[in-house]
């Protein structure tokens, strides 16, 4: 949506039931709509963060995480920790 308004009200589908000690998804622009339903409320919806045994592991379970979780006009970052590995 950047520079224009962010789309709202999407139903956000695939979020884990709770967070782990492997994972945790972090809520920022979201809201209930009025079934209960977790849904977009515009900007920067949601971080997906995981470990791992190494960062190249942590990574790679955080995009593994954000493969499950999806909305209408889902848009992420690929290049999280690229720098660092590299």
């Amino acid at each position: 949506g950047y520079p224009n308004a962010y789309p709202k009200g999407d139903v956000i589908k695939g979020l884990p039931e709770k967070s782990s000690e492997g994972f945790k998804v972090f809520h920022a622009g979201t809201a209930l709509n009025e079934n209960g339903d977790i849904t977009t409320a515009g900007g920067r919806v949601l971080c997906a963060c995981a470990l791992g045994d190494d960062l190249q592991i942590a990574q790679t379970n955080a995009y593994k995480l954000v493969q499950k979780i999806s909305w209408d006009q889902l848009y992420y970052r690929t290049d999280i920790g690229f720098k660092a590995i590299s």
